[in-house]
């Protein structure tokens, strides 16, 4: 009796590993014929490996922005103060952390932003970069702000 408690137990595990693939298929449409799904990044990490926070409180918004960079531009030390992500189309950029830590990224690949890190970008190449970015804030927070210059 025991041995079919054990079979049975293992029977109803691997049912429902099938049916979480099946949903998880289901999920990113894959299972529509001529319908691809490619995960570019899953996490709970920045690109240097902070933990993203909890969400914050409020209405939900979110914003999609598509930037472009030309060779040689850069955008000045910020922080988000909202959890964001992009993907590079086009290009190189190379991202540095007021700590000097790096990131550069190439055309096609995803990136998890840094959550209220000071940071700055810049495109090292000879092409246009094409970045969009999501932002997952809440109604009212702004999705960047920018390091204010000291006086010397």
């Amino acid at each position: 009796m025991k041995l079919n408690q054990r079979l049975v137990g293992a029977a109803m595990s691997l049912l429902a590993a099938c049916a979480w693939a099946d949903d998880a298929k289901k999920h990113y449409y894959t299972d529509i014929p001529g319908v691809e799904a490619q995960v570019l990044i899953k996490t709970t990490r920045s690109w240097n490996g902070s933990t993203l926070p909890a969400y914050g409180d409020g209405q939900p918004e979110v914003t999609i922005v598509r930037y472009t960079f030309a060779p040689g531009a850069s955008i000045p030390m910020h922080m988000h103060p909202v959890i964001n992500a992009g993907v590079l189309l086009k290009g190189e950029l190379l991202v540095v952390t007021k700590s000097g830590e790096k990131i550069t990224l190439k055309a096609g690949e995803p990136l998890v932003e840094l959550f209220k890190e000071w940071h700055y970008g810049v495109n090292p190449g000879k092409e246009p970069v094409d970045l969009i970015v999501v932002y997952a804030g809440t109604v009212g927070t702004p999705l960047v702000i920018r390091e204010q210059p000291t006086d010397k």
